[in-house]
């Protein structure tokens, strides 16, 4: 690192801070990291190595620069996102007087409603899950499909991240009070309901696949905390979770790209158009802001009619 280089050495503590006594994520803070990267070395491109040479002007027309070579508009908005904490906390670390970011807004894109699945494409792709039949003799084959069986329906059950859901460990769940604590960003812990057919496809799980699965370990000591194994008896990664989702799209035939967060998304939806209101849904999803949660408030044009035909006193 060059020693001349200021903005390095703050970006260095910056990353610290998230990380260490924010407790932020290990996804989160390599995305903060590579976004500040790139800014970073924008500026010195231009010649700026001190944070206080920065300006209002250099953020705006970096901006502009990200908008130049094709960044999508939730990736021009993350950016400077990532941008506004790096100058929010240079301001509180006395590194600079003032925070130059605070008042340039990313350029408003297209609004874009996140992946959602209806209620039966759901029930598709948790019902196509090939379980093998009650009281059969099992091997790994058939505990890895009672696993993804499992992850999937407690994933839709709860709304959960996957970073949460890998995440998860047997203590965490109880399936008596049918209740599971999940650990979010910011090491955050929240209790979440899990209904009966997650209850029910986890319950199997641990009582017939989850213990072949401990004993798939090869050497040093079984996994003995986490509920969802891999084929080698540790703890699932979140490529796994990510390929077990698209795998059961394309076994679903649902036509459409799934990831994780698809299935995130269907959940606050599907509560939001059953009556749950915005506040409920944005703590169990975790969400630090109800404004994020707002983005599930959106409702199909038939819902809307069918809404205000009952709703208006003269709408019929």
């Amino acid at each position: 690192m060059d020693r001349t280089d200021a903005i390095a050495r703050l970006q260095t503590q910056f990353i610290a801070h998230i990380d260490v006594e924010r407790g932020l994520s290990k996804a989160t803070v390599a995305a903060y990291t590579s976004d500040l990267d790139r800014y970073r070395a924008w500026l010195n491109k231009r010649g700026i190595t001190d944070p206080n040479a920065i300006t209002k002007q250099h953020v705006e027309d970096y901006v502009a620069y990200l908008d130049a070579n094709g960044a999508s508009a939730r990736s021009k908005a993350r950016n400077l996102a990532s941008i506004h904490e790096f100058h929010r906390f240079a301001l509180s670390a006395h590194a600079v007087t003032d925070d130059v970011s605070a008042t340039v807004k990313a350029p408003k894109g297209a609004s874009t409603l996140p992946d959602v699945l209806t209620v039966d494409e759901v029930a598709k792709l948790l019902d196509c899950m090939l379980v093998p039949a009650p009281g059969c003799v099992m091997d790994a084959p058939d505990a890895v499909l009672l696993r993804d069986k499992a992850l999937l329906e407690f994933m839709y059950a709860t709304g959960c991240r996957v970073s949460e859901a890998v995440g998860v460990d047997l203590n965490d769940i109880d399936l008596d009070e049918r209740v599971a604590r999940v650990t979010g960003k910011g090491a955050k812990q929240r209790l979440v309901p899990v209904g009966d057919c997650a209850c029910a496809a986890i319950a199997r799980y641990l009582r017939e696949g989850r213990p072949i699965l401990e004993g798939c370990v090869k050497s040093g000591e079984p996994e003995r905390r986490a509920v969802f194994l891999n084929k080698r008896g540790r703890r699932m990664s979140r490529q796994s979770v990510w390929e077990v989702v698209n795998q059961a799209g394309q076994r679903a035939h649902i036509g459409k790209p799934l990831h994780p967060h698809t299935l995130r998304h269907s959940f606050a939806t599907h509560l939001i158009q059953g009556g749950a209101d915005v506040r409920t849904v944005q703590e169990l999803l975790g969400h630090a802001s109800v404004t994020t949660t707002q983005i599930y408030t959106h409702v199909s044009p038939e819902n809307l009619i069918e809404t205000y035909l009952t709703a208006h006193p003269r709408a019929r």
